[in-house]
């Protein structure tokens, strides 16, 4: 599911590169139940403006009722990497 997640957002030019990290186990409760699960988090490059639509997107593609979906604002981006991830993530 990462996998198609990832290539959907490069796809919908939503990002400009999503990082597939190594599988996790998570713990959590869910609807009163501690639920363990084998995850794939995902770091997603887009930029502030197309924040919105990637989690509008991932809200109705993830298989998770409720995806964990978190921007870290950057504090600083090397200018040909930003200048790249706001052309790769223009609407066409």
């Amino acid at each position: 599911m990462a996998n198609t997640l990832a290539h959907g957002l490069i796809e919908a030019r939503l990002a400009a590169c999503v990082n597939l990290l190594p599988p996790i186990q998570s713990v959590y409760r869910w609807e009163g139940r501690i639920e363990t699960a084998a995850e794939v988090p995902l770091l997603i490059k887009t930029t502030g403006e197309r924040y919105p639509a990637v989690e509008a997107w991932l809200a109705e593609h993830h298989p998770y009722d409720v995806p964990e979906i978190i921007a870290l604002p950057a504090q600083s981006v090397f200018q040909p990497y930003l200048a790249w991830l706001q052309s790769e993530t223009l609407e066409k």
